[in-house]
């Protein structure tokens, strides 16, 4: 088993111990659901972060658990479609007045339902198709829009003692791409869905949506969030990203009105040439230079950044690594340390994973305006 290792930047590395969190200061409360049934649930008083919710324990898996890998292409398409959507809630849902639990109104069977065409399920949410058309037509004149439903739901306080659900967000995570083969076995050809038509598409199914989850028992009146994820392609290694949302009031039916989400995550180094990443494309290839000048035996350097409305909030860099001994994992980790202080501006977050064929060896995080970045050595 590994054991988790904090120095900060120059640092002779500290040994922390294990611990498991007390919850003897957290509050339990009574939670009911949309038939009345009451359940004894915990309300953790710690709070990461002012951006991240407070989960209620012990933790409920979505209903729908298991489909979204089956759905969505990436595993960073995966996350992101998940995280985003924790992004959009805010703007309806105070991580400081609300808590996070995963979707359960949705449930497995309904979800895979509604991501049928509607030839195959009576309430399918794609195109029909007919048995005359050929793969090709399918392609260019009925392509799967709609990949997969993200369910999250929200709770308050209701009451000394109660929470109740206050709030429901939708992620509809559609394909930017539509993968079809001529003939059984045959190769796979792509026919891309432009973004236009993808949020015309996208904003048609979340009404169907939107009107169906108010039948539900429960949501005939919450505030809603509904968001519309373009994902990337199958070989992308950066993930897709929201494209637009809309807020549900209290009771209505359909969304007010629908926002643009100017977001996008950035591979370093890029041959992009737009000025929004070029200032950003020169610091990392200080920083690769660098690393390539001290250690020679390393596999790549590889940035991830993370854009919102035009402005870089976050990169994080991966780099795989060849020499395994402890020294060397920690003489490296020290001077990479030294060069994201040197060669990024103090204001951007810079989180580095080091990894080898033995798995994750070491982390380095600096948080934005820090002059002084964090260390995880991981030892056998």
């Amino acid at each position: 088993m590994k054991r988790l290792r904090w120095i900060p930047a120059m640092i002779v590395v500290t040994m922390l111990a294990g611990c498991v969190p007390s919850l003897k200061n957290d509050t339990e409360v009574v939670q009911s659901d949309a038939k009345d049934k009451e359940e004894a649930t915990i309300i953790p008083n710690m709070q990461i972060d002012d951006q991240y919710y407070r989960t209620l324990l012990p933790y409920k898996a979505s209903a729908s658990r298991g489909l979204i890998v089956s759905n969505i292409y990436s595993k960073y398409d995966i996350t992101e479609a998940e995280s985003g959507l924790l992004r959009l809630s805010q703007k309806a849902f105070d991580p400081g007045k609300y808590f996070f639990q995963e979707g359960q109104y949705l449930d497995k069977e309904t979800a895979s339902s509604w991501l049928a065409r509607s030839s195959q399920t009576d309430d399918g949410l794609n195109p029909a198709t007919t048995k005359s058309m050929s793969p090709t037509e399918r392609a260019k004149k009925a392509p799967i829009y709609l990949a997969h439903i993200v369910e999250q739901n929200y709770l308050e306080k209701a009451g000394k003692n109660k929470v109740k659900l206050a709030g429901v967000s939708i992620g509809l995570a559609l394909n930017s791409i539509y993968y079809y083969q001529k003939e059984d076995y045959g190769a796979t050809y792509e026919e891309p869905i432009p973004e236009q038509v993808l949020t015309k598409q996208g904003e048609k199914i979340a009404a169907q949506v939107i009107q169906r989850l108010r039948q539900k028992e429960g949501l005939e009146n919450v505030p809603m969030v509904v968001g519309l994820f373009k994902q990337q392609s199958r070989s992308a290694i950066v993930p897709g990203t929201y494209i637009s949302y809309g807020i549900v009031d209290e009771g209505s039916n359909k969304v007010s009105e629908w926002k643009s989400v100017k977001e996008e995550y950035v591979l370093f180094p890029t041959n992009d040439s737009e000025e929004n990443y070029r200032e950003m494309n020169q610091y990392f290839k200080f920083f690769k230079q660098d690393i390539e000048k001290y250690f020679s035996n390393y596999t790549n350097v590889i940035g991830t950044g993370f854009y919102q409305d035009n402005k870089i909030k976050k990169l994080n860099i991966d780099i795989p690594i060849k020499f395994y001994g402890t020294s060397e994992i920690i003489g490296f980790t020290q001077f990479m340390a030294g060069a994201v202080i040197d060669q990024f501006p103090k204001g951007l977050k810079v989180e580095v994973n080091v990894t080898s064929v033995n798995g994750p060896e070491a982390l380095v995080v600096k948080d934005a305006n820090s002059s002084e970045p964090y260390i995880h050595i991981y030892n056998d």
